[in-house]
């Protein structure tokens, strides 16, 4: 099930997508939830980020080739971050680019939509707190991230966290396709299942520190090949079995 959060005529909703049409639902998908039987064109909505996020909690490093392309070596422990809720935009939105910065690069990762609140998870029971998966770009200013002991500012920026197109929730992300292309430019291809550390692995190890609430999401690393973005570029994501995730990068104004 394809779940969208998505906006007409000034009004906000979820909806089921079936083919080229939103099937609106009642209420909201972190609960039981009826389809409304009323149904909306794709081609007449605005699709919105698919989740508000209270919290993004972003992985470093999990690609063994993107950690030595880098000059990192793959840590002990996931290494982990956050984004902002504010950095969050959707398909179509801009990636506005950072005053501040003079190197901006994609980074194409699967996103985990937490879908309950849960705490310490045992690995038995992840499947249980994972509403679905969409795509993501880990937008990065990384000369600051190399001139800056944290990560907040280069990976925290507001538009650096685009989320979309929608919520896939009936999907195995142990061996999905990740690319990432630039003006229809190939740049980043790999696989899920390169991940030095699993879905499952990961959530187990956030949760063991902090509660994810409800619309919660978790990166989970890019593959390799990540590159420079520049005013005007077209990016896009594309991820197996959910679809892609597009936008352009502008002058912040």
């Amino acid at each position: 099930m394809r779940i969208a959060r998505f906006s007409i005529d000034g009004n906000v909703g979820f909806g089921v997508l079936e083919g080229d049409e939103i099937d609106v639902i009642k209420g909201h998908p972190f609960a039981e939830f009826e389809r409304s039987g009323q149904k909306v064109p794709l081609d007449k909505v605005r699709l919105l980020p698919p989740v508000l996020p209270n919290k993004v909690v972003a992985v470093g490093r999990n690609y063994a080739a993107h950690a030595a392309e880098l000059g990192h070596d793959v840590s002990d422990a996931p290494f982990t971050f956050f984004k902002p809720s504010t950095s969050v935009v959707g398909p179509g939105d801009p990636i506005a680019y950072p005053s501040f910065s003079e190197e901006v690069h994609h980074e194409a990762e699967l996103a985990v939509v937490i879908g309950r609140m849960c705490r310490e998870v045992p690995r038995e029971r992840v499947k249980d707190v994972i509403l679905g998966y969409t795509c993501a770009n880990d937008v990065t200013a990384r000369d600051v991230q190399r001139r800056e002991k944290q990560w907040a500012r280069a990976k925290g920026f507001d538009t650096s966290c685009p989320l979309g197109p929608w919520v896939e929730t009936e999907l195995d992300p142990s061996d999905l396709t990740i690319q990432c292309t630039v003006n229809g430019e190939q740049r980043q291809l790999g696989r899920t299942s390169e991940m030095v550390r699993s879905v499952e692995d990961l959530i187990v190890h956030i949760t063991e520190a902090m509660t994810l609430l409800p619309g919660d999401v978790v990166l989970t690393g890019t593959p390799a090949g990540v590159g420079p973005l520049t005013v005007g570029d077209e990016v896009a994501v594309t991820i197996e079995g959910i679809g892609t995730l597009t936008n352009k990068v502008i002058k912040r104004g």
